[in-house]
């Protein structure tokens, strides 16, 4: 097995998680999720999307594999970006920012990975995009995914603070304090200020929101939405995404400046 850090271990098992999910319910998962209906082929595509994901998650733990696997990914990423994710950003901001910042987190882990594990052969035909450009391409996917989620506690600010746990006091004061430090992270991340710093508590605050937020939801004994099981596991991929961008600063001082 070749397992370069935690986080990339944790990415691989949500992968292989992803995947079983979808072929055992013959939908799209919260990864690739939403997909238009009238879309052609899009049964097929959900069994690609959910066989991608298993096969990635598995290669991802092996060496013979892992290049493999982190290349397989993050082309079939990419394109979902360009074909589903982009078309409706530019059609409906409002509306398709969210899953293209999700997705976008996601792509940035691929990236890192792909980076970590490119082979000579990946180095010759892809050049920098399989080096330290391509680590950098990634770091601004995760920042620029950063910022909106944080301007998105402002837009619907009650809702999030309907969110915090009833044991915690101030809601409303949680929900502004986690926009502003999604935003204060997202642009550590684009500018190299703080930026492993800025990484590592972004993974912690979103899996800490997984484990305070979701985890409760989705163990409650109230029957649940689709919604809800759909964020859950969404919150589960993103926390380990952010840990592999995380991962990807090791060696670079806490509080360095324009080490991106």
């Amino acid at each position: 097995m070749r397992i370069a850090s935690v986080g990339h271990a944790f990415f691989a098992a949500t992968l292989i998680g992803i995947g079983i999910l979808g072929l055992i319910k013959g939908d799209f998962t919260a990864v690739w999720d939403p997909v238009p209906k009238n879309v052609p082929a899009r049964e097929l595509l959900v069994y690609l999307c959910a066989v991608i994901s298993l096969a990635s998650g598995i290669g991802l733990l092996f060496q013979r594999t892992a290049a493999i696997a982190a290349r397989l990914l993050l082309v079939a990423l990419l394109l979902w970006m360009v074909t589903y994710r982009l078309p409706g950003l530019l059609r409906a901001p409002k509306e398709f920012y969210y899953p293209w910042c999700e997705l976008a987190v996601i792509v940035a882990a691929a990236w890192v990975l792909y980076v970590w594990f490119a082979t000579d052969w990946d180095k010759h035909h892809f050049g920098p995009a399989a080096g330290d450009v391509g680590l950098h391409i990634a770091r601004v996917f995760f920042g620029l995914a950063m910022i909106p989620f944080g301007i998105g506690h402002f837009q619907f600010i009650h809702q999030t603070a309907e969110m915090v746990p009833r044991w915690l006091p101030w809601h409303l004061t949680w929900a502004y304090f986690f926009g502003c430090t999604f935003i204060a992270a997202g642009l550590g991340v684009l500018i190299g200020v703080a930026a492993r710093l800025a990484a590592a508590l972004m993974t912690l605050q979103i899996g800490l929101f997984t484990v305070l937020v979701w985890f409760p939801l989705a163990a409650s004994a109230r029957p649940k939405t689709a919604f809800e099981w759909s964020e859950t596991v969404l919150s589960v991929v993103l926390t380990a995404a952010a840990w592999v961008v995380a991962d990807s600063y090791r060696g670079v001082p806490w509080l360095a400046l324009n080490k991106r």
